[in-house]
């Protein structure tokens, strides 16, 4: 089911049978002169929807589209949170699903710099529980869509030089294969963009001039793409289906 396609009467069935529901989250941000802006939400929001068409059981709310992207500010179109605004959007999201009944908050994240003040915003929740006295008895949960069971390898199999760290063809792939309308290309120079440390916007758009880390994007694919959103689906099916049996009383 997607939540937002859903009236309250089909979510509070729902939560007859299930109190488990997935969260794609991203991050809106440049991914060098082919990749798209949306790249980091809509590869967990791909993959999240592909799921829920393969398995009636899933639940998917809709994608929490921005993030943490302030090093990319100086790239035209990216669109940033502070961590505190982002901790407070993600507080509020877990509090609206607890207060309905969910007790299982799967976030299914597409941006490796959201993973630390996801884990803080969800340490907040639990603290608040805590310091409150009661017991909520809900669980938080995010995972990247490449530590999904075997993507991580496979992406590692498809592009054994020139993978990177940002604007990666695995990334690109997946939104190559859902939106092959859009697939843009560009001639790369260097081939293999260089890696450095992440800082604030300017010094990342020095380091960085045309928004590439390590990668070379030209190596996705559709078909590529399309082979990892059919493993990443597998393995999120498997892991919501663990994780919503692993209730708390």
């Amino acid at each position: 089911m997607l939540l937002h396609l859903s009236t309250w009467s089909e979510i509070e069935a729902y939560l007859a049978r299930s109190k488990t529901v997935v969260i794609p989250i991203g991050s809106n941000e440049q991914h060098g002169p082919t990749g798209l802006l949306g790249t980091d939400w809509l590869c967990p929001e791909i993959i999240a929807r592909a799921a829920h068409e393969a398995s009636a059981d899933i639940l998917v709310a809709p994608t929490f589209n921005v993030g943490m992207a302030q090093h990319h500010l100086d790239f035209p179109g990216t669109i940033a949170l502070r961590p505190s605004t982002f901790m407070a959007a993600i507080g509020d999201w877990a509090r609206s699903l607890a207060h309905h009944g969910f007790t299982r908050l799967y976030f299914l994240n597409g941006h490796g710099g959201n993973v630390a003040t996801i884990d803080a915003a969800f340490s907040e929740l639990y603290a608040e529980a805590s310091f409150a006295g009661r017991s909520r008895g809900f669980a938080l949960k995010q995972r990247n869509w490449w530590d999904l069971r075997g993507v991580g390898k496979l992406a590692r199999d498809q592009f054994p030089a020139g993978h990177g760290s940002h604007a990666t063809p695995s990334e690109i792939a997946i939104t190559q294969w859902a939106y092959p309308e859009a697939i843009k290309s560009a001639n790369y120079a260097p081939q293999i963009a260089p890696s450095g440390p992440i800082r604030e916007s300017s010094d990342f758009r020095r380091r960085h001039p045309d928004g590439r880390m390590g990668s070379d994007p030209g190596l996705a694919t559709p078909e590529k793409g399309g082979e990892l959103v059919k493993l990443a689906v597998q393995g999120l099916i498997d892991e919501v289906k663990a994780f919503g049996a692993d209730s708390a009383p």
